[in-house]
């Protein structure tokens, strides 16, 4: 435990001295919160103001852009430079690594979240969630399976390079698939089709069940179901897949 909070600590500071990891991860959701919210925070989507329905849907976005976008990068960069190698040498056990980072990953969400939540109480006065613990658990659940998800997809990067490019062709258009700046229900069909399947599609639906219509995270099985169950996908294709070594040119 000494260990996991020395580290944990080390993370933090890792990433918030990183200034281009904290702004596209941390930072963005909160500008494009902002600034949709500012153009459409008034109008009506699905039956409630356009300022919450899009609070919810940046929730997800920040989900998607901090634990599996955010963390597959950081993860190749430190494999490619040969820190992973390195840190397999050292007394710190690399469970206890590994343990740390998704924890400080988990950490920098909520935190994110919880920015979000206050500006959209602040500057659109979106209302607060009634259903608190309600909403931790789904938020913790969609944090644990895109970060499964993005230690998976480090495995499949081969290179520092290609990292960030290969990174935003998957999550930006999974982001706007899903709905998370706009309602999906207005896409072409095969859009829709293709949202379906997606793991952020129902984080979101969970998450906007649980903030705008008061709903219990056992009242969304479903949602709950395919979201844990692109998590499991991910943590079985890491488990088999992750690699501390830089791969052979």
């Amino acid at each position: 435990m000494r260990l996991f909070l020395h580290e944990l600590r080390a993370q933090q500071k890792l990433f918030w001295r990183s200034r281009e990891l904290a702004f596209f991860t941390f930072m963005l959701p909160v500008i494009l919160f902002f600034l949709l919210g500012s153009v459409y925070g008034e109008d009506e989507v699905e039956g409630v103001r356009g300022a919450d329905y899009l609070l919810a849907g940046m929730v997800g976005y920040g989900c998607i852009s901090t634990a599996f976008a955010g963390l597959a990068i950081m993860l190749v960069i430190r494999r490619e430079q040969g820190i992973l190698k390195r840190l397999r040498a050292t007394p710190l056990p690399p469970a206890t690594y590994l343990a740390a980072v998704l924890s400080s990953i988990v950490l920098v969400f909520a935190l994110e979240t919880l920015v979000l939540i206050t500006i959209g109480r602040l500057a659109f006065d979106t209302a607060l969630p009634d259903r608190p613990l309600s909403l931790a658990v789904a938020l913790l659940l969609g944090a644990v399976s895109f970060a499964a998800l993005g230690v998976a997809l480090s495995s499949l990067v081969r290179s520092a390079e290609g990292a960030s490019a290969v990174v935003n062709a998957i999550y930006l258009p999974v982001s706007f698939i899903s709905g998370a700046f706009f309602s999906p229900n207005s896409f072409p069909a095969f859009l829709e089709a293709i949202a379906n399947v997606l793991p952020l599609t129902y984080f979101i639906e969970l998450v906007r069940n649980i903030m705008l219509h008061g709903s219990q995270v056992w009242d969304e099985p479903t949602a709950v179901a395919v979201v844990a169950a692109w998590g499991a996908l991910g943590l079985v294709v890491a488990v088999r897949s992750f690699r501390w070594e830089p791969r052979e040119r």
